[in-house]
């Protein structure tokens, strides 16, 4: 059994608070009306270049001046107007065109900050500022929903899936608001694995979510992993960051998708060839870390239970076990082993 060199009594604690994960209220709402915004400008805009004789003027009677026309007189009177109809509708069918509509959102994605490979496009409606707004679906990354406003608003696919998600679960009535629904756009777990594995994250993925948004504004998604401890992911200007569960929790946040199980199985596997290789590990306690390493205590199932001090690669360093381990952080809260009594003189 290795002894300790020093004892330990402060762990600096290293997982910055996350608040919860709030949307712009205001483009929930802009977005919100734009969904339920009536597409009658694209159905009057079909319905006058659909080739028809009739009139909408006059309640689709025929048109003055055509074949049928009681009155002949007034064809050369309407000819005029029938024209200036004619390129209105042309218009209006121009703005639903879903070329036209691709090559709008392929230029305010150019002038922003947000990069996408638009693959498909649709009108969904507009603001109450006369703003448009739009789905867009990008190659090989999720989808956003668009508000053509200065600067544009833009939120991803997955992020307005959470908002939904969230609200169902405090109320399975209530209005989520809005979601993408392009085909392309629907496969949110399969977005979410991806993050996992260009963050690093070494584990099967079983289930994935958003979970809020870091203090510098980077949406924070949970990792959960087939029995093994889950992550917290988040993409910051350098790049993808991931937190180990186990931090998470030492933390007072959760981890929806991780078991302690899990957690304890993931202990067990860093502890191979140390003094502690053989223990059953059942709970486990992320205690906190220091210059040295990080500590962790467990609880082994029949036996005494240990505090661990590894380096950032889950290497074992040091064994304490908890009879002696009173000096290292406050000793060990999981198991009640007494401590080692002192020898008489």
């Amino acid at each position: 059994m290795t002894t300790p060199q020093s004892p330990l009594m402060a762990f600096a604690y290293f997982l910055p608070f996350r608040s919860i994960w709030m949307l712009n209220h205001r483009l929930i709402l802009a977005l919100a009306g734009a969904m339920a915004f009536s597409m009658g400008l694209s159905d009057a805009a079909i319905a006058q270049s659909a080739g028809s004789t009739s009139n909408p003027e006059h309640g689709g009677r025929p048109a003055p001046g055509n074949s049928v026309d009681p009155n002949p007189v007034a064809s050369t009177r309407d000819t005029n107007a029938s024209r200036v109809r004619g390129r209105r509708a042309q218009a209006e069918a121009a703005k639903v065109d879903p070329a036209v509509i691709k090559a709008e959102v392929e230029t305010i994605f150019a002038g922003s900050s947000t990069t996408c490979t638009v693959t498909e496009a649709k009108l969904l409606g507009v603001s109450a500022e006369q703003q448009k707004i739009y789905e867009a679906s990008c190659a090989a990354a999720p989808g956003y929903i668009v508000v053509a406003s200065t600067p544009p608003q833009i939120v991803d696919c997955i992020v307005l899936d959470g908002q939904a998600q969230t609200a169902r679960a405090a109320d399975p009535a209530a209005a989520t608001g809005p979601t993408c629904t392009l085909p392309a756009n629907q496969d949110i777990q399969g977005f979410l694995k991806a993050y996992a594995t260009q963050a690093g994250v070494p584990c099967t993925v079983d289930e994935a979510k958003v979970r809020g948004q870091s203090g510098d504004g980077a949406v924070v998604y949970e990792i959960g992993c087939a029995g093994v401890d889950g992550y917290w992911i988040e993409k910051g200007a350098s790049g993808w960051e991931k937190t180990e569960c186990i931090q998470v929790i030492s933390q007072n946040s959760t981890c929806q998708f991780t078991t302690p199980a899990e957690q304890a199985a993931t202990v067990k596997s860093w502890l191979t060839g140390s003094d502690a290789a053989a223990c059953d590990v059942q709970q486990v306690r992320l205690m906190g870390q220091n210059a040295n390493g990080r500590f962790i205590e467990m609880t082994c199932a029949g036996a005494e239970g240990f505090i661990i001090r590894q380096n950032a690669e889950h290497a074992v360093q040091q064994v304490y076990p908890c009879a002696t381990a009173q000096q290292i952080g406050g000793g060990c809260k999981l198991t009640t082993t007494a401590p080692a009594s002192t020898p008489q003189a």
